[in-house]
């Protein structure tokens, strides 16, 4: 799990990211930064993680390559959830039948 921005310990001091930048900025969540996590079941994991209470940015996104799932860490960070296309999967193109 990610420090959340402005966390402490139990002692008040600050630790990870939640130190100010030495210009005093603080780190805050959001825009459109984040790292993507390769799912086989995209539907699955939005049932699963719905019913735990995550918060959704959207709903499922359909592309060329597959399907993504935008979503907040508890720290308010943007993580992609990505299910590849079967095409996508194989590194074949819909022109070009898989070996």
């Amino acid at each position: 799990m990610l420090s959340a921005p402005g966390g402490t310990d139990e002692h008040g001091v600050p630790g990870g990211a939640g130190q100010a930048m030495p210009d005093g900025a603080m780190p805050a969540p959001g825009g459109w930064n984040r790292f993507s996590l390769l799912v086989e079941d995209l539907t699955a994991e939005m049932e699963r993680l719905v019913a735990a209470g995550v918060p959704l940015r959207s709903n499922v996104i359909t592309g060329a390559g597959g399907r993504q799932l935008l979503l907040e860490d508890p720290s308010g960070n943007l993580v992609e959830l990505f299910e590849p296309s079967s095409t996508a999967a194989s590194g074949t193109t819909p022109e070009q039948p898989a070996p």
